[in-house]
């Protein structure tokens, strides 16, 4: 308990959000995420920036996934392929057209129209806009609060006038507009009722439509700290669409403006001045929370090289800005998301790390059970497609009342993610929610799979269906897929070197090379022979290879030269095939070559030298640009490659055993994580490091503190082998066997308070 309250006294006094603060100035546009609302603070299209952040709320939006982009369009498809309503394949990006609260500037009497900030800082719980005009300091801080409203609290060094300036929802896909607005002297706001069409396409392959906005019938509420009374005034623009403006001086005592939407007026209306007279304690409460999940909610990283502990954190907080909670339709539960400069709302292919990352959260509950369970409901409502040999799949994207249209197989993958996030919590009754209804019905008649993965996940649905009393569904999945070793081993042979590819695994007739040969090694029941041949001929080959400007591009070299279409020139470098790609490697055990092509791809691909801040970039192109959205969740998966890669980590609560199997890279002194783990309130703390031993040699050692578990070490012996026996202390030890030579492996009998394997290597 001493040790479980110091931990917990350490992480206390930590400020995440001042410690990830960015300065983004012609670099990236601003996001910030509420639960329903989000905010993105000018316009960088692919990078490119083509508007400037200005002073006031430019693109609030809200997104309570009631559509897929702008329209609410029903499908025209039957059967259990109709989309629903509110899919569109047309608008998702329409917040870039939106036009909020745009602010200019009087001074003596001379207009500053919309100016750009001298300096824009990004926080996940605030951003922060200074501009420097005639001599006169402007600050701005902008911020979500938990109602769902955005406010900017706006002071000046010297008095001036702001002026603001907007409109009612209009975007280059409206095709009218019957937006109306008013003044609320009562409240000192204005109210718009917004309405009008759009052309949108709700079916894929199917035609463009025109029909109801995404916010038909809501209204939006603008309001200030300041009257503007005497300066409000509204009109119509060259399309119809609702325009207002209005004056408030402002000084060093400050104006703070706010904006809020919702389908209820009084709701909307309430939110808006809540923000605005209690804005300073609201962002307060906005980074206490902020930093409560930073510090509280996730595993605690720290190493000898601090820029990976800054990208750490920087794909940790992203994680957790773009979790939403909705409670209506197909979506009831907690989940993350994938960007805001994309479709919002999750992603089946994306679910299949993020889906994981969430179990290494401490409130399994809140941050990982909705991840998977959030996909039941399309089952549930028979929307899905079932091919003729009975495969059911599901859409890539969904809302509270549509989905995409687009289907795919991943979703096998999710049956891992669900078996981890039970390893993790011991829960039964999140297990059943997962089978029942759901996984035992996708896949009853067949068991996809991805990345080879089909033979795990029918082993994982048989402990499933034995742990939850299903035991007539053993037989049932024992013949769907066959699971004798030779049977698996043949399977992967066939594919081996496949259409006379050298040392590559399913490599297709058409010599389009790609990194899915790796994922593949992510099996356990991938020959470890073969995936030590791949990863010498094909990972670390810069001429023909994938080991571009970094590791690793999407394609190989080998096949760019045939392939170079204006898809594949922009997706030169991505974060989910970099994870997918080294996680293999780790599965794999080559933990040399597998940490340092981790932090070369960490180093290059999600921290930028020059701004000398982490990135999360959706791609790189071929030639090294940056392209696509700027705060992608995309790049969750990288979590993983630190918790289950360089530190080897896992653990069942059921089985009661912590497993720590190293890979401490070469170029670090020491790594050490927290992990939360099981009910209790504290952390299991756990330290890596080398250190000078006998001349000429490292002492390595593997530290284990408060934890609940047994654990289990298998440190990695880095190709060396060990001048005298390892100086096991803190608990009774069992040698355990270890596949490969250049790991030994204990087990611990009993439960520690603090336990250490200490290793002299020449």
């Amino acid at each position: 308990m001493a040790l479980s309250a110091c931990l917990q006294g350490q992480q206390a006094g930590k400020d995440f959000c001042a410690r990830l603060e960015q300065p983004v100035q012609g670099r990236k546009h601003g996001f910030l995420a509420g639960n329903l609302s989000y905010y993105v603070g000018g316009f960088h299209a692919s990078w490119k920036p083509s508007e400037d952040e200005t002073i006031g709320l430019t693109h609030p939006f809200r997104h309570d996934l009631r559509s897929r982009g702008v329209g609410l369009l029903e499908s025209e498809i039957g059967g259990t392929e109709h989309t629903g309503v509110g899919n569109d394949y047309e608008g998702w990006e329409f917040y870039k057209d939106t036009r909020v609260l745009y602010g200019s500037v009087l001074i003596d009497g001379k207009l500053h129209a919309k100016p750009a900030p001298t300096r824009m800082f990004w926080r996940p719980d605030k951003m922060i806009c200074e501009y420097e005009i005639e001599g006169i300091l402007i600050r701005e801080e902008k911020f979500i609060g938990s109602n769902d409203a955005a406010a900017s609290i706006i002071t000046s060094s010297k008095p001036v006038i702001l002026r603001f300036e907007g409109q009612g929802f209009f975007v280059r896909h409206s095709v009218s507009s019957t937006a109306r607005g008013k003044y609320d002297s009562s409240a000192n706001s204005i109210l718009i009722t917004e309405g009008g069409t759009v052309r949108s396409r709700p079916d894929p392959g199917g035609p463009v439509r025109v029909g109801p906005i995404v916010y038909q019938g809501m209204t939006t509420v603008l309001s200030c700290s300041r009257d503007f009374s005497k300066t409000v005034a509204f009109s119509r623009g060259e399309k119809g669409q609702q325009e207002y403006s209005f004056e408030v001086p402002c000084d060093d005592k400050g104006a703070t403006v706010s904006w809020a939407m919702d389908d209820d007026p009084a709701k909307a209306l309430r939110a808006a001045r809540e923000i605005i007279s209690g804005d300073r304690r609201m962002l307060a409460a906005k980074t206490a929370r902020m930093n409560h999940q930073l510090r509280e909610e996730i595993p605690q990283f720290r190493c000898s090289e601090p820029k990976f502990e800054e990208i750490y954190y920087y794909l940790w907080a992203l994680y957790l800005m773009y979790y939403i909670e909705v409670g209506k339709g197909w979506e009831r539960e907690n989940h993350t998301q994938t960007a805001v400069n994309n479709f919002l709302g999750m992603h089946r292919y994306d679910a299949c790390f993020q889906i994981k990352v969430g179990a290494w959260t401490r409130n399994k509950p809140l941050y990982a059970y909705g991840n998977v369970l959030t996909w039941k409901h399309l089952v549930e409502n028979d929307r899905y497609r079932e091919t003729p040999n009975g495969a059911i799949m599901l859409s890539d994207n969904k809302g509270t009342s549509w989905h995409s249209g687009a289907y795919g197989g991943e979703l096998v993958e999710h049956v891992l993610g669900a078996w981890q996030i039970f390893q993790h919590s011991g829960d039964l009754g999140f297990l059943r929610k997962c089978y029942e209804g759901y996984f035992r019905k996708v896949f009853r008649k067949q068991i996809g799979s991805f990345a080879m993965n089909r033979f795990e996940v029918a082993e994982t649905l048989i402990r499933m269906a034995d742990l939850l009393g299903h035991e007539e569904d053993r037989a049932h999945w024992d013949k769907l897929v066959r699971l004798d070793p030779e049977h698996v081993r043949l399977t992967f042979d066939q594919r081996w070197e496949a259409n006379g590819h050298r040392d590559f695994f399913m490599g297709p007739k058409n010599g389009m090379l790609t990194t899915n040969a790796f994922w593949s090694l992510r099996s356990k029941y991938f020959p470890r022979e073969y995936a030590g041949r791949m990863i010498n001929a094909w990972a670390l080959n810069r001429e023909e290879g994938f080991y571009g400007k970094f590791f690793p591009l999407a394609m190989a070299r080998k096949s760019m030269r045939d392939f170079a279409s204006p898809v594949d020139l922009v997706f030169g470098y991505t974060p989910d095939t970099a994870y997918f790609t080294l996680d293999g490697m780790f599965r794999q055990d080559f933990p040399g070559i597998a940490s340092e092509l981790t932090l070369n791809h960490l180093a290059n691909y999600n921290y930028h030298e020059d701004w000398d801040i982490p990135m999360a970039p959706e791609a790189y192109r071929r030639d090294g640009s940056l392209f696509g959205d700027q705060y992608s969740n995309f790049n969750a998966g990288k979590i993983l490659l630190y918790l289950e890669g360089l530190f080897g980590l896992s653990y069942s609560i059921p089985d009661e055993v912590l497993r720590i199997r190293d890979a401490l890279p070469r170029s670090w002194e020491w790594m050490e994580v927290e992990i939360p783990v099981g009910k209790e309130p504290g952390w299991t703390k756990i330290r890596v490091e080398r250190a000078k031993g006998s001349p000429g040699g490292t002492n390595k050692r593997i530290t284990v503190e408060n934890c609940p578990l047994k654990v289990r070490l298998e440190p990695w012996l880095e190709g060396k082998k060990p001048s005298r026996k390892p100086r096991l202390e803190g608990a009774a030890f069992e040698t355990a066997d270890t596949k490969h030579g250049d790991r030994m492996a204990y087990q611990a009998s009993v439960r520690s308070s603090k336990l250490s394997i200490s290793i002299a290597l020449p």
